[in-house]
């Protein structure tokens, strides 16, 4: 596995560890058992993880996983940690990093944000700029369904166009906050928002994301 997807691999599998499988985390609906789940589906059972994308495996999906959230809690956090099956595509280093970084970031995040007493952590700028070249290169997929134009900025200048339209919102932070933000966490994104009140409530509300 390759560096950055491994790293938060790991640290993902800790903060589920620490929090409990009851624990709260950003998706809605979602303990930490059933996030812990997913990650394990995701990546074992490709026959139902398409369900994610593809309405029409969405059952099936949905039973798969709650088939693997009713598995002890110790197991399911073991499988993320020890990663894909070796004939799996997501045990070669390119694809784990492409797939999985920005996975394991936001569902880490998930899970430190939800908790009363998270803080932020700092990332280091080689990451950094591997968050922000996944968010430039994926800005349009995910803002695909904003209702109004969408600017994601970087401190220092660096800009990508999430969405053509008016009137236009520019969301400036890091790039891990921008891809919280543009991942539909709106509420936990430490960023600021400039723009016309209304659209800035209306971009607020919206499915942002996958």
């Amino acid at each position: 596995m390759s560096t950055h997807a491994k790293r938060e691999r790991l640290l993902l599998a800790d903060l589920l560890e620490a929090a409990g499988p009851e624990a709260p985390t950003l998706c809605q609906g979602w303990t930490a058992r059933d996030l812990a789940a997913h990650v394990v589906v995701r990546e074992r059972r490709p026959d139902a993880a398409g369900g994610v994308v593809l309405g029409v495996l969405k059952n099936r999906l949905d039973r798969v996983q709650a088939e693997y959230a009713a598995k002890p809690y110790e197991e399911l956090i073991q499988l993320i940690r020890t990663g894909p099956p070796r004939m799996s595509p997501f045990g070669l280093k390119q694809i784990d990093e492409a797939a999985n970084t920005v996975e394991f970031y936001i569902h880490t995040e998930d899970v430190r944000r939800a908790q009363p007493d998270w803080s932020r952590r700092e990332l280091d700028p080689v990451f950094a700029d591997v968050l922000w070249a996944r968010a430039e290169r994926t800005a349009r997929l995910l803002g695909r369904r904003s209702p109004v134009g969408l600017v994601l900025r970087r401190p220092d200048g660096q800009t990508a166009v999430a969405h053509k339209g008016t009137p236009v919102v520019t969301v400036t932070g890091e790039p891990g906050e921008l891809l919280l933000f543009a991942f539909g966490r709106q509420d936990a994104a430490t960023v600021g928002i400039e723009g016309d009140k209304e659209a800035v409530d209306r971009l607020h509300t919206a499915e942002l994301g996958m």
